[in-house]
């Protein structure tokens, strides 16, 4: 066991209990400023590491039914396969330089549009309910399917997105949704998309398993004291602080 990994899997796990958001946003650009991975075997490994995470978040949503599967199936018939064929696309190219920094790119790209996300979520709401009034039904099941290939690839070249990019977009989308529904139902989504990117990433050999194993470890306990956490420590505080790493991680991945 790495220690240090440990140490890194409980402070993102406690920041994904204490804001829900943060998870794959922070543990990417960690993998490669302080464990020195390749910015390809950073993402495979943030890919299984958020779907071992969010598994028993989506669990517990299912069993309270929190989770509109109408949405999250939408979503799905186009973000899984949007990253079966980003994939598979690094298959057919291999992982060239082009490649090594179209994902360097995408990541920085993801963790600044997170960052925005985070910092003007209430604002996404509002905006949400005055797009409603010109959106007809049927438009806003193409626009979900287009949200899912969108974030299909995003995901697959950079390992975030899934959780407040998709959330954002399910709430732009769908403003009336319960707030529970609406967590619910990105979460169920995230947790297929990011399994079957991950798979991806695995065959292409961008998974560093023993120190997945690590970070797991440590994450765990450290969601469970983040949850705890939230009932003493001011949202916006937390969210602030969330948002400054990711634009400085994002800053940085990009230069």
């Amino acid at each position: 066991m790495d220690w240090i990994a440990i140490v890194s899997g409980f402070g993102i796990g406690a920041v994904i209990g204490m804001t829900g958001v943060g998870g794959g946003s922070l543990m990417t650009p960690l993998l490669i400023s302080v464990f020195k991975l390749h910015p390809a075997l950073a993402i495979g490994t943030d890919l299984w590491f958020a779907a071992v995470t969010k598994s028993g978040g989506a669990l517990a949503h299912h069993r309270h039914g929190h989770v509109d599967y109408r949405i999250a199936g939408l979503m799905l018939a186009g973000s899984i396969p949007a990253a079966m064929a980003t994939i598979g696309l690094m298959h057919w190219t291999g992982i060239t330089k082009a490649w090594a920094s179209a994902l360097t790119v995408s990541l920085g790209i993801a963790l600044l549009l997170t960052a925005v996300t985070v910092a003007y979520r209430q604002a996404w709401h509002a905006l949400g309910l005055k797009l409603e009034r010109w959106l007809p039904e049927q438009r806003k099941s193409q626009l979900t399917l287009a949200s899912g290939i969108l974030l299909g690839v995003l995901v697959s070249l950079s390992s975030i997105g899934a959780g407040a990019l998709g959330a954002t977009l399910i709430l732009l989308l769908h403003p009336r949704l319960p707030a529970h529904r609406l967590v619910g139902t990105d979460i169920a989504h995230a947790v297929p998309l990011t399994l079957v990117a991950g798979i991806g990433h695995a065959t292409l050999g961008h998974v560093d398993w023993s120190l997945l194993v690590s970070l797991l470890a440590g994450s765990l306990p450290g969601i469970w004291l983040g949850a705890q956490l939230t009932k003493s420590m001011p949202e916006r505080l937390v969210r602030s602080l969330l948002c400054a790493c990711l634009i400085t991680a994002g800053l940085k991945v990009i230069h």
